[in-house]
């Protein structure tokens, strides 16, 4: 399989798994502004095939974000080389570094895992989503929006400690790739397992449903999730990412 090919296959399958309610596709970029905290939702990500003048797409995010009350954000894969060269030259900063990686799906034997599998979330998981991130009430309903707008095959994987969802993650297949999502185990109960048992079940339920192999997309120095992620196969990197900020001070002055 050609790496170019599946690298940018991931990578719109990764934008088709947590997608933005509200967003632009111009000229060879996506715009995307869900609002909120989460990065990839509120930046512009450069789009395969040939793209406009950076310089141009920076001037058109500058005036939207602006407009939104929002820092002026770009999300920069490895797959693109041409991208960094022009923020540098408008002031952005680089921050963040994330790892995609990728497992084959169809030689990987089913295991035992315990985790429960739902075609939709359920009020106990949102729940447990919210209270496992601590995170306040508007962005758990821009979180929710995001999940009602996939429209492609999705599934909610939970495990429990007694009554009590202590793990969850949800899986998208898109293109013959699952894309795994929203992992999270509650502290008091990590290097348990309980990561290992929601994954194993999304991608059990991913092979059943067609996908050939997966992806997820990982922060570079979360060392123990980086760990379980090898652990279930995700031996393969097939790009980085990393994000430009234009600080909001910096957009009202030009």
């Amino acid at each position: 399989m050609d790496t170019a090919d599946l690298a940018w296959r991931a990578e719109e399958a990764c934008m088709n798994a947590w997608p933005s309610p509200r967003e632009a596709i111009l000229d060879g970029w996506r715009l995307r502004a869900a609002g909120g905290a989460v990065r990839r939702t509120n930046s512009v990500n450069p789009l395969r095939g040939e793209r406009g003048d950076p310089r141009a797409i920076i001037s058109l995010a500058e005036a939207v974000y602006t407009r939104l009350g929002q820092a002026s954000l770009f999300r920069v894969p490895s797959l693109t080389a041409d991208v960094d060269e022009a923020l540098d030259a408008a002031g952005y900063a680089a921050e963040g570094h994330t790892l995609t990686l990728f497992a084959e799906l169809r030689a990987r034997a089913a295991l035992p895992h315990g985790a429960e599998i739902s075609a939709t979330p359920s009020i106990e998981w949102l729940s447990a989503r919210q209270r496992l991130n601590g995170v306040d009430a508007r962005e758990q309903r821009i979180y929710e929006t995001m999940l009602d707008s996939i429209l492609l095959p999705k599934s909610f994987a939970a495990a429990r400690v007694d009554a009590d969802i202590a793990a969850l993650a949800y899986g998208v297949v898109c293109d013959g790739l699952a894309v795994i999502e929203s992992v999270i185990t509650d502290a008091a109960w990590r290097g348990r397992g309980l990561g290992k048992q929601v994954v194993g079940a999304l991608l059990d339920w991913a092979r059943e449903a067609g996908a050939a192999g997966a992806c997820l997309q990982v922060v570079a120095d979360n060392a123990p999730a980086v760990a379980l992620y090898r652990s279930l196969g995700f031996q393969r990197e097939l790009y980085r990412y990393h994000y430009r900020r234009l600080p909001l001070e910096s957009q009202r002055q030009a």
